[in-house]
């Protein structure tokens, strides 16, 4: 069943909202999907331009979860996870599209981003659970499955194809921005010149700049606090993901065991807090929020300028005494000429 909420102010990463001109009003409306909260916030001339834009939205967002969720059954990825160990799978258009992207990000972070890390989540309970510490065997047997060399894509004829069973794809770490992203064509074509699409306060898109604004200012929040302000920054057509330590997590002997999984070791990322990465566009954002993550700030830089960043920020350490590293992160709106 469909659930939509009103929105009076931006969540968790997203600045208050701004005046408008007498010409356009801002309007905003939530939607639960993909697991999370998409909010929009756009400027339109009236409440029935606004709800038709809404609509288109969250009716794109909608259909793009039927096709990629691993949480659905009936959902083409889990089609795809059933059955390409036995056959060659022939997928749409779009789903093979977003194999591709989610390979070539793998390609380029050296196996930091990878899809492929269902078995993992699964091991170590972020799959429907809180988590947990698997046995020596239930880990070995899960990295034994992960890795994209085990999938193979055919361009020519659209197919997807297991070189083994229990490969399992999990969109997790880019599906929000491939959505993000398709509900900024949506709303460009529908006229919207100026929109704030925010998914779940992890991933969102700046569309144009608010009436009589360069752009739209967003708040990136302390890991330790996500009431605190880290970083407020001013985009326009341009997007911003972060990928905290906080999501999901368990606590065991004193470590802390998040959902985010290094591919490599089969294992949760230690020691990183926070990711924050400001990209043209949000499937590259959402992505590259991941792999930094994995990666940590000396060994991301080649990939973020391969992948057309323009900023990226990490907290590391201990909530407490967190150490801060920058690449071209921006300065504060207020500091910006």
């Amino acid at each position: 069943m469909r659930r939509r909420t009103r929105a009076g102010v931006l969540a968790a990463i997203v600045f208050a909202v701004l005046p408008a001109l007498a010409a356009d009003r801002l309007f905003s409306e939530s939607h639960e999907a993909m697991g999370t909260k998409f909010t929009i916030y756009l400027y339109a001339p009236d409440q029935a331009t606004a709800i038709a834009a809404f609509n288109a939205s969250f009716d794109e967002i909608d259909r793009l979860e039927e096709e990629l969720s691993n949480y659905r059954d009936t959902s083409e990825l889990s089609r795809i996870n059933r059955e390409a160990a036995l056959h060659d799978v022939t997928t749409d258009p779009e789903v093979f599209t977003f194999l591709q992207t989610s390979l070539n990000f793998w390609r380029r972070s050296d196996g930091a981003f990878d899809i492929t890390v269902g078995p993992l989540m699964r091991a170590w309970g972020f799959f429907r659970g809180q988590g947990r510490y698997p046995t020596g065997d239930q880990l070995a047997e899960a990295r034994g499955r992960v890795g994209w060399q085990h999938v193979k894509l055919d361009s020519a004829t659209r197919t997807v194809r297991f070189d083994q069973k229990g490969i399992e794809l999990d969109p997790g770490g880019i599906g929000k921005g491939f959505a993000v992203d398709r509900v900024v064509v949506i709303l460009r074509d529908a006229g919207i010149a100026a929109a704030l699409i925010d998914a779940g306060g992890s991933t969102l898109y700046a569309l144009g700049a608010p009436p009589g604004k360069s752009g739209w200012t967003v708040r990136v929040p302390n890991p330790a606090n996500k009431h605190v302000t880290l970083s407020s920054v001013s985009l326009r057509d341009t997007s911003l993901s972060t990928s905290g330590n906080y999501e999901k997590f368990f606590r065991l002997a004193g470590h802390v065991y998040c959902h985010i999984m290094d591919p490599r070791s089969g294992e949760p990322v230690q020691g990183m807090l926070q990711t924050s990465v400001i990209a043209p566009d949000a499937t590259t954002t959402d992505a590259l929020s991941t792999s930094i993550f994995v990666l940590g700030p000396r060994a991301s830089e080649k990939l973020l300028r391969a992948s057309g960043a323009t900023g990226a920020m990490w907290v590391q350490g201990e909530a407490a005494t967190p150490r801060i590293a920058r690449w071209q992160w921006p300065a504060h709106p207020s500091q910006q000429k």
